[in-house]
């Protein structure tokens, strides 16, 4: 596959730095799983990417966590098709998913105030939790 991987319209990952390699996979298939390697692997070496601004590689780094081994490169595997091509393909949409969710800017919350109607409903359910446990408790004999 010499086709780049697109991530984002600013983003694409060049194909010459992505390292496939195909294992037999497990699962169903009968004789077929027994003799073709389907199960795909795919490996981006994220900490030597051209593709990567210093910025966007510590982004990475922190969202992507434990996908990312000791030497510094992600690894996917795929093998939920009995064909290698279609997991290839799988494999390949799901890595630019991941990237793309990794990526994202996440909004910042805006602190905003409790609605006074808010307010007074907690303050209204806290006085009746109140209630129900005293009236748990013993009679006063002098009032009874």
């Amino acid at each position: 596959m010499t086709e780049d991987v697109v991530i984002t319209p600013d983003l694409s990952v060049r194909a010459a730095e992505l390292r496939f390699r195909a294992s037999r996979a497990s699962g169903p298939g009968g004789q077929h799983v027994n003799t073709t390697d389907t199960r795909v692997e795919l490996r981006w070496d994220m900490e030597n990417s051209a593709s990567l601004t210093p910025a966007l590689r510590e982004r990475l780094r922190a969202r992507l966590g434990r996908r990312v081994n000791r030497e510094g490169e992600l690894v996917l595997t795929c093998a939920t098709e009995r064909s290698q091509h279609r997991n290839r393909v799988l494999l390949l949409a799901r890595f630019a998913a991941l990237l793309r969710a990794a990526l994202a800017c996440r909004r910042s919350r805006v602190a905003t105030a409790p609605s006074s109607a808010s307010r007074e409903r907690r303050l209204r359910q806290k006085r009746g939790r109140a209630a129900r446990k005293q009236a748990r408790g013993r009679p006063d004999p002098e009032t009874a």
